[in-house]
């Protein structure tokens, strides 16, 4: 669940709660996404790639693989 506390941390070092973030992508994507929502695709672990790149984005960050070991 790296997904869950990563986005925790971020939320949390930003000062914004998941109630504030699922408003500002619900104003983003013009679609409704409630805090109760978004909290329980975090503890599920279903948060889609386009969601985690949007929160990053509404928080001022870009997601990015970076290579830890070399290709098997």
């Amino acid at each position: 669940m790296r997904v869950k506390k990563d986005i925790k941390m971020l939320l949390l070092e930003n000062d914004v709660s998941i109630t504030d973030i699922a408003q500002k992508m619900s104003k983003a994507t013009g679609k409704h996404i409630s805090r109760s929502n978004l909290s329980q695709k975090l503890m599920r672990g279903t948060l889609k790639y386009e969601e985690a790149l949007l929160i990053g984005q509404l928080l001022g960050y870009d997601l990015k693989f970076v290579r830890t070991k070399p290709y098997i």
